[in-house]
C-alpha cells in the first residue's frame, strides 16, 4: 500500500493503523502528488490512500498521472494487471473534487474520519474489486453531481452505445451493480453463481472500458440506468 497525504501526522496515523494488520502493509509514503507520481513509477503499490486536495499537484493529476504511467508500462493488451487502486480521500461526502478524481480512475473515495474498521474494510474491499467501496456515501456524491453527469457529450453518446451493447443478463447484473451490491449480493439475488456473476461482471467491464465498478457506475448515473 501506499499513503499519500500532505499531513505528516495523518500520514503516520494510517501508516500504524494499516501496519499493524497481518495483511496489509504501507511500501510507500508521499506528502504530494509529484512526490507520489515518483514513488509509484518504482514501487509497486497494490492500493494507494490519496488525498484530493494538496498544494502543488493535487490527488486528482497524481491519480491520472499515476494510472496513465501504468498503462505506458504495462499495456492492457499485454494482458497485465490494471495497476494500483486508488482510494480518494476527503473531507465532506458531497465533494466534487472526489468525482474528478473518480473520472481520473479512481476506485472510489473515502472519508479521512471514517472509523479505523471502515478504512481497513475499503482497502480490502478495493483490493479484491468485487464492491463499491462505502456505497452510501459514493451514492450521496453521485446523486447530488447527476445533472452534471447526464449532460449531453461525446462520451455519453459513446458509453450509452457500450451499455446497448450488453445481453440482457449483463443488464441485470450491470444495474444491480450500479446499486451497490457485491457479487455474492448479485448471485444470490439473480439465483447464479459466484463464479457465474463474476463472469459476467468481467464481460461487462470489458464492453463497458471500464477500469472497475466504480467506473461502471459512474456510466450507469450518465445513461440514467440510474436515478436519483
Amino acid at each position: 500500500m501506499a499513503i499519500v497525504d500532505d499531513q505528516h501526522l495523518v500520514r503516520s496515523g494510517f501508516a500504524m493503523l494499516i501496519n499493524s494488520q497481518p495483511d496489509l502493509e504501507v511500501v510507500a509514503e508521499a506528502a504530494n502528488g509529484e512526490e507520489a507520481v515518483r514513488a509509484l513509477a518504482t514501487t509497486r503499490a497494490d492500493v494507494v490512500l490519496m488525498d484530493v486536495r494538496m498544494p502543488g499537484m493535487d490527488g486528482i493529476e497524481a491519480t491520472h498521472r499515476i494510472l496513465a504511467e501504468h498503462v505506458r508500462r504495462v499495456p492492457a493488451t499485454s494482458g497485465g494487471d490494471a495497476g494500483p487502486r486508488i482510494v480518494v480521500l476527503t473531507t465532506f461526502d458531497l465533494d466534487e473534487y472526489a468525482l474528478s478524481a473518480i473520472h481520473a480512475g479512481a476506485s472510489g473515495f473515502l472519508l479521512k474520519d471514517a472509523p479505523p474498521e471502515e478504512l481497513l474494510e475499503a482497502v480490502r474491499t478495493v483490493y479484491r474489486g468485487d464492491a463499491v467501496i462505502a456505497p452510501s456515501t459514493t451514492r450521496r456524491l453521485l446523486d447530488h453531481v447527476a445533472p452534471l453527469l447526464r449532460q449531453p457529450s461525446a462520451t455519453q453518446d459513446a458509453h450509452a452505445a457500450a451499455v446497448a451493447r450488453l445481453t440482457a443478463r449483463e443488464r441485470e447484473v450491470f444495474e444491480l451493480i450500479a446499486q451497490g451490491l457485491s457479487n455474492p449480493e448479485i448471485a444470490l439475488k439473480l439465483f447464479l453463481s459466484e463464479a457465474t456473476v463474476k463472469t459476467h461482471v468481467g464481460h461487462i467491464l470489458a464492453k463497458l472500458e471500464a477500469r472497475d465498478r466504480v467506473q461502471a457506475v459512474v456510466m450507469a448515473y450518465e445513461t440514467g440506468i440510474v436515478r436519483p
